[in-house]
C-alpha cells in the first residue's frame, strides 16, 4: 500500500513498495510511512457545532455525524456544517483504518492492498467528504485546513494530480502548517517530483526540527534522483534522531539496509537490518530485506529463516514466495522450492488489477 493514509496507519495518518497511485495507503515507494499526527477541526462558531466537533475530539463520530446532519437540516447555507461533516466522512475512514491496523499488527500498513470492502468503504467517504466540502465553498471559501482535507481526500482517491493541487494551495494559505507541507512532498515524491518533493519535505523540517519521518522521505527522495551518497546521509540521520526520542520507526533502517543491497554491499546492509528485525520483529519488509542480504553473503540458512518469518507474516505477497523458492533451489529443496515457485505463479495469477479512480475535481 504505497503513503494511503499508512495514510491510516499507527496512530497517525498514513502510509507503502509501491506509489500512492497504485497503493491502497499513503506509503513510501519502498516501505510506508508514518505520517504527522491526525489533522484537528478547525474551531466553530455556532454551539451546536462546537458539540459536534467536541463528539469527533473524543472519537464518537457516528454522534458527531448525526448531530452536524441534523443542523445542516436546519441550517443548510452554512459552510461551517458542510466543512465539518466533510471532516466527519473523513475521520471515518480513518477510523475504519485505525480498527483494521489494530487488527492487523504492526505488519498492516506494510501490506499491498486492503480488502474489498475496506476499499469500498474509503472511496464512498472520500467522494462524501468532497461534496460536502464543495457543498461548503458555495457558501464561503474554503480555509488552509478545509483545502487540506480536499487534498488528503483526492489521495485516498489516488488523484494525485488533483491532491498537489490543493495542498500547494493550502500551504499558500497556512505557509506554517508543516503537516500540509509533508502530504505536499510525499504526493510529489509519488509523481517522481523529486526536486520539488525535497523542498517540501525541508520546509516541513524548518517547522519541525529533527522530524525523523520526514528526513526519512528526503532520503527517498534523493535516492529517486539516484544521490546514493545524500540519500544514506538522510536515512543516517533519521537514525539518528529517533534514537533519543519515544518514536520508532523501521523504515530508515529497512531503507539504509536496501540502499546497501542495491550498491552490492550486503555486509553493511546487515547490521542495520538486524536492527530493524530486533526492534520490530512483526514487519514482514525487515526479514524480506535481511534474507536477502543473508542470501547475497551466501549465508543460505539465515536467508531462509527470515525469508520464511516474512511469508508467515505476508503469505499473500507473490514477490516474496519467489524470493524464498529461490533460496530452497539453491538449498537442494526441490520439492520446497517448486511449492513457493507454484504459490508465486498463483498469487500472481489471482491478484486483481486495482481499479481507477472516478474523482473528479470539484
Amino acid at each position: 500500500m504505497a503513503i494511503l493514509l499508512a495514510l491510516f496507519a499507527g496512530s497517525t495518518l498514513a502510509q507503502k513498495p509501491e506509489t500512492v497511485a497504485s497503493a491502497d495507503k499513503l506509503q513510501a515507494a519502498q516501505s510506508p510511512v508514518a505520517p504527522p499526527a491526525s489533522p484537528k477541526p478547525n474551531p466553530t462558531a455556532d454551539p451546536a457545532l462546537s458539540t459536534a466537533e467536541s463528539l469527533v475530539r473524543r472519537g464518537l463520530l457516528s454522534q458527531a455525524e448525526a448531530q452536524t446532519r441534523q443542523f445542516l437540516d436546519a441550517h443548510p447555507e452554512s459552510a461551517e456544517g458542510h466543512y465539518l461533516l466533510g471532516f466527519i466522512f473523513f475521520s471515518e475512514i480513518r477510523q475504519e483504518y485505525l480498527g483494521q491496523q489494530k487488527k492487523g499488527g504492526a505488519s498492516f500498513q506494510y501490506n499491498d492492498s486492503v480488502g474489498a470492502n475496506l476499499a469500498a468503504l474509503r472511496d464512498a467517504k472520500a467522494r462524501e467528504s468532497l461534496a460536502e466540502l464543495s457543498a461548503g465553498a458555495r457558501y464561503h471559501p474554503p480555509n488552509a485546513f478545509n483545502l487540506k482535507i480536499v487534498a488528503l481526500d483526492y489521495l485516498l482517491l489516488k488523484d494525485n494530480s488533483s491532491a498537489e493541487k490543493w495542498l500547494s494551495d493550502s500551504v499558500k494559505l497556512n505557509p506554517n502548517d508543516p503537516q500540509s507541507w509533508f502530504y505536499l512532498g510525499r504526493t510529489e515524491y509519488s509523481e517522481t517530483k523529486y526536486f520539488p518533493a525535497i523542498e517540501a519535505f525541508e520546509h516541513c523540517l524548518k517547522l519541525e526540527p529533527k522530524d525523523v519521518v520526514a528526513e526519512y522521505n528526503v532520503g527517498l527522495s534523493y535516492e529517486g534522483l539516484g544521490e546514493k551518497d545524500e540519500a544514506l546521509q538522510a536515512y543516517q540521520n533519521a537514525i539518528e534522531w529517533q534514537a533519543g526520542g519515544a518514536a520508532k520507526s523501521a523504515d530508515p533502517y529497512v531503507a539504509l539496509g536496501r540502499l546497501y543491497l542495491s550498491q552490492n554491499q550486503p555486509e553493511k546492509a546487515v547490521p542495520y537490518l538486524v536492527r530493524a528485525v530486533a526492534a520490530f520483529p512483526q514487519i514482514s519488509l525487515a526479514h524480506e530485506e535481511l534474507g536477502k542480504a543473508y542470501s547475497s553473503l551466501h549465508r543460505l540458512p539465515d536467508a531462509q529463516l527470515e525469508l520464511e518469518k516474512a511469508v508467515q507474516l505476508s503469505p499473500a505477497r507473490a514477490s516474496l514466495r519467489c524470493v524464498l523458492g529461490g533460496v530452497y533451489q539453491r538449498e537442494k529443496m526441490t520439492a520446497k522450492a517448486q511449492t513457493e515457485f507454484a504459490r508465486c505463479s498463483a498469487l500472481q495469477t489471482a491478484r486483481p488489477a486495482a481499479p481507477s479512480s472516478s474523482a473528479q475535481p470539484h
